[in-house]
């Protein structure tokens, strides 16, 4: 007999046997409420803002401003249209007479591809931001507007459409992030609207102790990305707080870092799970689109489940992967060595290259554990990767018959935002 479990994978389910005579335990986010009203709450946080004056306030001091604002692309499940038509609602309100051509709205996808007009008409409806000037981020070719170097060394260079207005507001999403902490606050414009090298940079830095997931305070990305922000001068965010089916639990406006710090004790709430002792398998869905959409994106759900998992445990990562590899340099750069210690050892000598730097993540959780994954793509593809791929029911089956004992299973549904915190 076996135990199944219907686990999110692509944009449908797919369901897994577990032999019955393992250990299981489901380690998942807390489930909290969602907002009644997510245009009530986001007007309140509006005029209520963490650390400054109301927004329309703000605006009103600047006179007739040029407002820019920065988005994340649809990597993110975040709710960008309402958001951005609230927001703007609230501006035209505060300011009778703006003419919308005063407010530029960038779609910042940091180093992603630049988004075409399908993919913007999907995030931003044409009627909502009737008269705007969109701009789609192309971190290769843009004009920049150089802010000059954070105490890191991070050079600040960012999109000039976005730097150059009187009045910069960012609206993002906070989740937890393997290295960064958590998302959110100024990152949508220091790495959505950033150029290669400041991205580049930035990342570097997760070579540092103190860059891991679930640490705001003491951790060097993200103190690095705060002090851009500052840096850039970024007079506004707007972020929330999702839960696993994509709803918000929580909305938060104001100044830059007071709405990380406090959306990020909310974010822990729903995504830190507490754990007494690790485990020697994990089954871990990176949650379905879009966390599964590509590859590239699905290492961070192998990352955060690794931390649930003994050394020398087992992983079988659920990841569709229906877009393929997600990144030409990852996967051109993984291609030319035969083992992940190969990597690593490559990598350490390279320094910090993007992309590439993919491989080096992957390779970290390669070298400590035993991985398989469940996905799309062709097995050799996945070959060239250093990944095993495997039928998810008879893989667990094997490991569960090849155990000594009775295995200690935990099944995770959604490991691209659940993170670890041990009590033991």
């Amino acid at each position: 007999m076996a135990m199944k479990f219907d686990l999110k994978y692509g944009d449908g389910i797919k369901v897994i046997q577990i032999p019955e005579d393992a250990d299981i335990t489901v380690l998942q986010p807390e489930i909290v409420p969602i907002l009644k009203s997510l245009p009530t709450a986001l007007n309140n946080a509006l005029e209520n803002p963490l650390n400054g004056d109301a927004l329309g306030r703000q605006l009103r001091k600047k006179g007739h401003p040029r407002i820019a604002i920065a988005i994340p692309d649809e990597t993110l499940a975040t709710p960008v249209g309402e958001l951005v038509s609230i927001v703007l609602s609230h501006i035209y309100g505060s300011i009778p007479g703006l003419e919308p051509g005063s407010i530029t709205i960038v779609i910042g996808g940091g180093l992603h591809s630049p988004s075409d007009i399908k993919k913007q008409n999907r995030l931003l409806p044409p009627d909502i931001v009737n008269g705007c000037n969109i701009v789609v981020h192309d971190a290769n070719n843009f004009m920049v507007t150089d802010f000059g170097t954070t105490s890191r060394g991070t050079p600040v260079r960012i999109n000039a459409a976005f730097a150059e207005a009187d009045f910069k507001i960012v609206i993002g999403q906070i989740d937890p992030h393997q290295f960064v902490g958590f998302t959110g606050g100024s990152k949508a414009a220091a790495i959505g609207c950033a150029s290669p090298e400041t991205i580049k940079h930035n990342h570097s830095l997760m070579f540092e102790e103190g860059s891991r997931v679930g640490l705001l305070e003491g951790n060097p990305v993200r103190e690095d990305l705060n002090e851009a922000g500052r840096m850039m001068g970024i007079d506004f965010a707007v972020n929330v707080v999702l839960n696993t089916d994509k709803k918000v639990v929580r909305v938060l406006a104001g100044e830059p870092d007071a709405v990380l710090e406090q959306g990020a004790k909310t974010c822990a709430a729903v995504y830190g799970v507490k754990v007494k002792t690790k485990f020697d398998i994990v089954v871990a869905s990176c949650g379905g689109t879009p966390k599964d959409i590509v590859l590239y994106q699905a290492q961070k759900g192998l990352n955060l489940s690794s931390h649930a998992v003994k050394k020398g445990g087992k992983i079988l990562l659920l990841a569709a992967c229906q877009h393929g590899i997600g990144d030409d340099i990852y996967f051109d750069y993984v291609c030319q060595f035969a083992t992940p210690e190969e990597v690593l050892k490559d990598f350490k000598n390279l320094g910090f290259t993007m992309g590439a730097h993919k491989a080096y993540l992957f390779g970290r959780t390669l070298v400590d554990y035993e991985v398989a994954v469940s996905s799309d793509l062709d097995s050799n593809i996945m070959g060239q990767c250093h990944l095993r791929a495997a039928d998810p029911s008879n893989i667990i089956r094997e490991w569960v018959e090849g155990f000594q004992g009775r295995p200690k299973i935990a099944v995770i549904p959604y490991a691209n935002t659940t993170y670890f915190i041990e009590t033991g």
